[in-house]
């Protein structure tokens, strides 16, 4: 009995003192209330060095900040009210120029908060936070000007730039999608795994001729990678239900013929509609249908295109992205709608990048109504008429 006890007591003891061991090491006591290299952020951070000569070489910061100085004053004009914190008696709040110029820096180059910790001499969770509230503070002024809810009128002017740029009269917009990486999210399993074995969400946008996106969609599951997430989703619902105030249907210039309804072009995984066309398959096509096809691509192209500006100017979307998913979508708002922003503002043709290094979504998708095919075969016939035809069209199909 007695070595039971002892035996019993000392397995207390041990427990009492592992729990205390385990107590000690969750309690870190903090060295620093301000580590030493972040105390000299006011002498010697980015911001207080780097942030004057730029102003002072215009090419320079059109490099670094991805837009020129009177662009990144004006945006910090509309942002500055919903950024600005106050001083303490503890220390200075960091201003409203150097959470912008953090914050697009992050956008630009895509690197880790620690690289940005050692160059902002910051803490990595006030970096965290900043770009978090800036992404936020930037969607929340710019989204109702640069990205409103189409109407009527919009989808008209947007119709006129694509029959002028890509010969394809009724075309309102380029709909596509495109997977944007991450890295895996901790506990979440393989909903976000895609079926190009990594992970990522789904960004779902209607782009016009001027490579622009009029809608935009985002935050899907990876793994959702049939046409059926365009379908059950706000812009999938508004398009097969007639939901988007697309004008009435019209003849088709230069015409007398019945009329046609206004249309998104996309690829094969999407399912047709009245409002929506996707290319003939492959396969036993006639001349017809080859240039259909044809008229349809160089449509098509432009959401290409303008996924591809998007990642060349926010070369954070040329990366897997190591963040909170609610922060990854933050992110993903902010620089749609700084693409938008940057294409007023500054409506330089750049070096149109197609390959992305976003994927596309290859799934084909189910086929469409009779009513909708006899629809496409109407477009189809328009482009090899007289009327419709392009001089030089049959020696690129």
């Amino acid at each position: 009995m007695p070595e039971q006890e002892f035996a019993f007591k000392a397995l207390i003891f041990v427990s009492r003192w592992r729990k205390q061991e385990r107590d000690r090491r969750r309690r870190r006591l903090r060295r620093y209330w301000v580590y030493p290299i972040s105390t000299a952020r006011i002498t010697e951070g980015a911001f207080e060095v780097l942030y004057p000569e730029l102003r002072q070489y215009p090419e320079k910061c059109n490099n670094y900040f991805r837009m020129n100085m009177a662009t990144f004053d004006e945006l910090l004009d509309r942002v500055s009210p919903r950024l600005a914190r106050m001083d303490t008696f503890f220390r200075r709040s960091v201003s409203t120029t150097e959470r912008l110029m953090l914050t697009i820096r992050f956008l630009a180059t895509g690197d880790s908060f620690t690289s940005l910790h050692y160059h902002f001499r910051l803490g990595i969770s006030t970096i965290s936070t900043i770009v978090k509230e800036t992404c936020q503070v930037i969607w929340d002024q710019l989204h109702e000007e640069f990205i409103p809810t189409p109407n009527r009128q919009r989808w008209l002017q947007i119709e006129q730039k694509f029959h002028e740029v890509c010969q394809f009269p009724h075309c309102v917009g380029a709909v596509d999608r495109k997977h944007i990486r991450l890295i895996k999210p901790p506990g979440t399993g393989s909903e976000f795994l895609s079926y190009k074995k990594y992970f990522s969400i789904v960004l779902m946008a209607i782009a016009d001729a001027e490579y622009r996106f009029v809608a935009v969609e985002i935050g899907a599951y990876g793994r959702t990678n049939d046409s059926m997430f365009f379908k059950n989703s706000f812009m999938g619902w508004s398009v097969y239900n007639r939901q988007f105030d697309f004008p009435p249907p019209e003849p088709m210039p230069g015409t007398n013929g019945p009329p046609l309804p206004y249309v998104l072009v996309g690829d094969k995984a999407f399912q047709m509609s009245g409002n929506l066309i996707k290319p003939y398959s492959s396969r036993g096509l006639d001349a017809t249908k080859r240039n259909f096809n044809y008229r349809l691509t160089r449509a098509r192209r432009m959401v290409e295109c303008t996924f591809g500006i998007l990642v060349s100017k926010w070369r954070v979307f040329a990366k897997p992205i190591q963040l909170k998913i609610e922060t990854v979508d933050e992110v993903v708002k902010c620089g749609v709608v700084l693409h938008n922003f940057l294409r007023t503002k500054e409506p330089a043709i750049e070096r149109i990048m197609e390959d992305s290094q976003m994927t596309s979504i290859t799934t084909f998708g189910p086929r469409g109504t009779v009513a909708v095919s006899a629809m496409r075969d109407s477009f189809a016939v328009y482009f090899s008429s007289d009327a419709g035809r392009l001089q030089w069209q049959d020696q690129n199909v």
